[in-house]
């Protein structure tokens, strides 16, 4: 059995020191026969897009020439014509995933320091004769500026711009080979540039970059670029007409990125997990790439491995950050259909796969596009409702698997960290009844949190409180999904209910020496023509549940009728009245 290594990117080191490593080797001749100039390919993080360019470095790479070693046993090296081509190209490497400044001018700094560390890794060519003055120049104004040596001095735009292709031109000179780029997590910049409000600048100079370094360069054999996002054309691919775009929707490639559900089972087989193969497909599958179905995410896989136990592994590998940003601050739209999402419903939505990161901030439906992108939905069907353009797809969406559920669980319980260490005590009180109990949780959630969210800008402010809790109290249910089955706006009896909650088991009295009872729970904000009081809001609440019936659709399930409990949430602004019978 092989050692499991758990965050290691050097394609090298693993093979080196016979780690466990899932075959990816045959995207080699795969990319290469596309005959592609430029490739952009789109998948989630830590699904293997570092691993899987570092492998193409050490395979074109002429720094790795006779390493053949590293590639014994593997699919490519059954191709005899590959074996040649191994380690016969001047490769160019470089990573954007470490320049997340909160300011362009720090952002500059770091694309220099990248720039500035390829250049190091290819110093000997200021011995070569066949460089110009000019060119070995260079090699210091990068130097000077990355090393800070000189604060005051100044590095133009156009020089940082043109570096990478200048670099091609050196290498090309020195090696009469036209050279292969590889440049990974080509978006991060892009995203801190949203978060913090550079975005124009950034676009700017990104766009001249890549203009520079993929379009106008002639001395560029081919390139490959890396991301989660595709960035729009319109931003800073607008000059790239040689670009071919793979993301998470194309057909390209959809097996080199995340492991197949064949090279799962054969892992847990490997480390006589054997019997884990259902509980591991709940949690970690769901991912779809193209056509293919059964993707998982190998971060969480490889720990799996490692651990052997359940938990959120890829989940909680980052802050989620940009994410938990939008739908916090989104309107009530953005929660309500988080809601259907965390109560096991699908979604249908226009998904657009150019990501416009300036539409984000008035765009509804950008954030599922974004979402999509970033692995945390999963496409259930497609429409196409127009053939010309690709932004009015309309796609059914779903929550991709069991982890990102539980992530967006607990991502809303984090939005209310004042109260959140009572929320056990809020689910007792729910299931025992304890009206007093879920009023002074709910109260305390209103007076800390409610007012840091936005209400809605197409949403009558009066519904925001109803709208909000609605979304909220469904997550704090979603820890009880072992217990009961949880739904949300169903039809039942003469109408359609808010909050369902059907006990799974309605027979076995293990909970505290009784039955669970079946939950139904209305919400409603006062209505100033009806009622002036939050008590007769909570009262028309469940006169609601009684008089529409709500109780049939548990009634035929098996739960008896003295077994459900009624609950109204009333509310006016902050304030929250909650009552039950």
């Amino acid at each position: 059995m092989k050692r499991v290594a758990i965050g290691k990117q050097s394609f090298e080191d693993i093979r080196k020191k016979d780690c466990f490593y899932v075959d990816k080797t045959a995207f080699i001749k795969e990319w290469w026969e596309m005959e592609d100039d430029v490739t952009l390919i789109t998948r989630p993080r830590r699904f293997g897009k570092t691993l899987n360019m570092d492998m193409l470095n050490c395979f074109f790479s002429n720094k790795y020439k006779d390493r053949g070693d590293l590639f014994e046993g593997l699919d490519i090296w059954k191709e005899e014509d590959y074996r040649r081509l191994q380690g016969t190209y001047p490769v160019i490497f470089l990573s954007f995933a470490d320049i997340k400044a909160n300011n362009f001018k720090d952002t500059k700094n770091d694309f220099v320091s990248v720039i500035n560390d390829v250049y190091k890794q290819h110093s000997y060519l200021l011995k070569s004769d066949k460089l110009t003055e000019a060119e070995k120049t260079i090699y210091g104004q990068l130097d000077t500026y990355a090393s800070n040596a000189d604060v005051n001095k100044e590095i133009s735009n156009e020089i940082v711009c043109r570096a990478i292709k200048s670099l091609a031109e050196m290498l090309y000179k020195y090696y009469g080979k036209k050279v292969i780029i590889l440049l990974d997590e080509y978006d991060t910049p892009m995203q801190e540039a949203y978060v913090n409000g550079y975005w124009e600048e950034l676009v700017t100079f990104t766009r001249s970059f890549f203009n520079s370094t993929f379009k106008t360069n002639p001395y560029l054999e081919r390139a490959i670029m890396t991301g989660i996002t595709r960035v729009s054309k319109e931003s800073i691919f607008s000059d790239l007409n040689n670009l071919e775009v793979v993301t998470t929707l194309s057909l390209k490639y959809t097996t080199v990125f995340g492991f197949t559900e064949q090279e799962v089972f054969d892992a847990l087989d490997e480390f006589a997990l054997s019997e884990q193969k259902g509980e591991v497909k709940a949690w970690y599958d769901g991912f779809v790439f193209g056509e293919q179905k059964d993707i998982y995410n190998p971060w969480s896989i490889i720990n799996y491995l490692d651990k052997k136990k359940i938990a959120l592994y890829w989940a909680e590998s980052s802050s989620n950050g940009l994410i938990n940003n939008l739908v916090q601050k989104g309107s009530t739209y953005i929660k309500k259909m988080l809601e259907t999402l965390i109560s096991g419903e699908n979604i249908k939505v226009p998904i657009d796969e150019q990501i416009v990161f300036s539409e984000l901030d008035y765009s509804e439906d950008a954030v599922w596009s974004l979402m999509l992108a970033s692995g945390y939905l999963k496409v259930i069907s497609a429409e196409e409702l127009n053939m010309i353009r690709e932004s009015d797809n309309e796609y059914e969406l779903a929550l991709t698997n069991r982890e990102i559920l539980f992530m967006f669980r607990k991502m809303i319980l984090r939005w209310f960290s004042p109260a959140k260490n009572e929320t056990n005590e809020f689910v007792k009180a729910l299931i025992n009844g304890d009206i007093e109990g879920m009023n002074v949780y709910m109260n305390e959630v209103a007076l800390n949190t409610f007012s840091s969210f936005d209400s809605g800008k197409k949403t009558a402010s009066k519904k925001a409180p109803e709208n909000f809790f609605h979304g909220f109290v469904l997550g704090l249910m979603v820890d009880q999904i072992d217990n009961y089955i949880i739904t949300s706006n169903r039809e039942s009896g003469f109408g359609r209910y808010d909050i369902m909650l059907e006990p799974i088991d309605k027979n076995d009295a293990k909970y505290q020496g009784r039955v669970l009872p079946g939950i139904v729970i209305e919400f409603k904000v006062i209505n100033p023509r009806k009622e002036s009081t939050l008590e007769e809001t909570v009262e028309a609440a469940l006169k609601q549940i009684e008089e529409k019936n709500y109780d049939a659709e548990l009634i035929k399930r098996g739960v008896k009728q003295e077994n459900i409990h009624h609950y109204g949430f009333a509310f006016r602004g902050k304030e929250v009245l909650i009552d039950g019978r």
